[in-house]
């Protein structure tokens, strides 16, 4: 761990050691085991974290069909720095033309209940494929990203897709990210630059302002209680059902 460690700030070392035992504990006893990009700064950490150890920890992205540019060429630039392809999984064609054939291609600004049938086709069904036949995956959540993800554990039991969930980076702050990425010179969306702490679909994200929550910029227009995808809930909950910590 020394030529991670090395350098950082007083935090960092301890949260970086914690952080690379849980992904060798997943590797060892979790096998098979994929990590769930979003290609955002904190997924960017793990991916360094996982490549540069070596893990068998198979790294996928869920390319909705409606990310920015910037996004996608972070697959290229993982590419380039690790020499490691990103696998993308894409949603069910006919069931995103059946959607917009019915909805308008933008009808999830309309209702919390039409974006989440959105973000069901474009990201749930195809997160269900890419989990399939895994006994357990990886997150980049943070707590600190919003009140949503509070209470969120380190490992978690996922009912829903009958597996462990792990969220390695759960103890990190924003300045961690940012610290572990400059100090490591890892690769990163170019948005960040450009006032977009966290980055999802295109017509779901903007810029946030200075003091606004980190995911101030998702849906925007809904009440910060209910700014989850799907991708963590079961019947509109939080997938926290059950902590292992606890």
């Amino acid at each position: 761990m020394n030529d991670i460690t090395n350098g950082l700030p007083n935090r960092l070392p301890s949260l970086v050691a914690d952080t690379q035992a849980t992904l060798d504990r997943i590797a060892r006893d979790f096998s098979p085991a994929v990590f769930a990009s979003s290609l955002a700064a904190e997924d960017m950490v793990l991916t360094d974290l996982i490549l540069r150890a070596g893990l068998p920890i198979g790294i996928f992205s869920l390319d909705t069909g409606r990310l920015h540019p910037e996004t996608l060429a972070v697959v290229d630039a993982v590419k380039a720095r690790y020499g490691y392809d990103i696998a993308l999984f894409h949603p069910n064609q006919q069931a995103v033309d059946q959607y917009v054939a019915a909805n308008g291609i933008n009808a999830f600004y309309d209702s919390i209940e039409m974006r989440r049938s959105c973000c069901g086709i474009r990201k749930v069904e195809p997160l269900g494929r890419a989990l399939a036949g895994n006994r357990a995956w990886v997150t980049g959540q943070r707590r600190a990203q919003s009140t949503t993800r509070a209470e969120l554990a380190i490992e978690e039991i996922d009912a829903a897709h009958g597996m462990t969930k792990f969220n390695p980076l759960a103890d990190w702050s924003e300045d961690d990210v940012w610290q572990y990425l400059r100090d490591n010179q890892v690769p990163y969306n170019a948005l960040h630059d450009q006032g977009f702490p966290s980055i999802g679909c295109a017509p779901c994200t903007r810029a946030v302002q200075p003091g606004e929550d980190v995911r101030a910029g998702r849906w925007w227009w809904e009440n910060p209680d209910s700014k989850e995808c799907g991708l963590h809930m079961v019947d509109g909950k939080l997938i926290r059902i059950k902590s292992v910590a606890a």
